[in-house]
């Protein structure tokens, strides 16, 4: 571990603010201010963080219909993302993208991706761009469970061996693509082993222990940074709520959903810098005030910010090839 104290700060900082613009926007939806759909990532903010710290601004991520968390851990503005989901012409998208598809290039995120298993494929030019070009770029694909069956996501794996791509494959193995269990619809049972399977090193960690994230991504981040090629990691992460907001969760028990908040990524984290003493409580509460405050203002923005107008309508999308 070599983040260092201001890392630790930064890093709770991030997923604390995830937490709160998770639990925003479920508010926020409900009342009928957010159109489409929702999916939230509470619960697994330890992923999207643990990794993206060991990225800089020149590093790329793919990202997935689940990608609030994704977006905050790399950088992205959270007005800009709040404008966007709410659909308003001054969001990170001009307010066309909403909840499940938004990009920020200047951040090197590379967009959420409605389609499963849609974004290894994009990640890949983007390592080999960084390849061809020697600027030491890595480039980052999170996927999930249910995208880790894709024939997109093993032939990615694959040429990014062959090619010695400087990629790292996330698995957010939250455990369910949509409504089917991993247990079911993983036939080997072990995302990490059946990755390995393709040459590449792979590390299975506890999604919810931000250490243990961090110290895998930092080990993959590393060695494609080397020009030693991809490496993956499969991150096992529970996700709090159901697939999207209003799906009635019919497949998961009352019994199994006690018990999700067991593991709380947050609560872990505080709890072990507690223990050894590396920062105290009264700085991670004045972050978690910050955080609610930044929120809270993102909310105001969106909500004053203008729909955009129908000239926009035939912008930014492609007339001829």
């Amino acid at each position: 571990m070599s983040i260092g104290r201001d890392g630790l700060l930064e890093a709770y900082r991030r997923m604390r603010t995830i937490r709160i613009f998770e639990e925003t926007v479920r508010v926020e939806f409900e009342r009928g201010h957010i159109p489409g759909f929702v999916h939230l990532y509470l619960g697994q903010e330890a992923c999207a963080v643990g990794v993206c710290m060991n990225l800089d601004e020149h590093d790329y991520i793919g990202s997935t219909h689940r990608g609030h968390g994704h977006c905050i851990a790399k950088g992205c503005d959270v007005g800009g993302m709040m404008r966007e989901i709410f659909g308003r012409r001054t969001g990170l998208c001009g307010g066309k993208g909403g909840s499940m598809h938004i990009a920020d290039f200047e951040r090197g995120m590379l967009g959420a991706n409605a389609i499963v298993g849609g974004n290894p494929p994009l990640v890949l030019g983007a390592a080999l761009s960084a390849k061809t070009l020697g600027n030491d770029g890595v480039a980052v694909s999170f996927t999930g469970d249910g995208g880790a069956n894709q024939g997109t996501t093993f032939e990615s794996m694959n040429m990014a061996v062959v090619l010695r791509l400087p990629t790292v494959f996330v698995f957010e193995n939250n455990g369910y693509g949509e409504y089917t269990s991993h247990d079911y619809a993983v036939g080997s049972k072990d995302i990490a082993t059946r990755a390995a399977a393709f040459g590449m090193p792979v590390r299975k960690v506890d999604g919810t222990d931000f250490f243990a994230v961090y110290d895998a991504a930092q080990a993959m981040v590393s060695r494609a940074r080397r020009g030693e090629g991809p490496g993956g990691i499969e991150a096992v992460a529970k996700r709090w709520h159901a697939h999207y907001l209003g799906d009635p969760e019919t497949y998961r028990s009352e019994e199994e959903r006690r018990g999700l908040h067991e593991s709380d990524p947050l609560r872990k984290f505080r709890h072990r810098v507690a223990q050894d003493g590396t920062l105290e409580q009264a700085e991670l509460d004045r972050i978690d005030r910050e955080a609610a405050e930044q929120v809270a203002a993102a909310v105001s923005s969106a909500a004053a910010a203008a729909f955009p107008p129908a000239s926009d309508l035939l912008t930014d999308v492609y007339t001829r090839y």
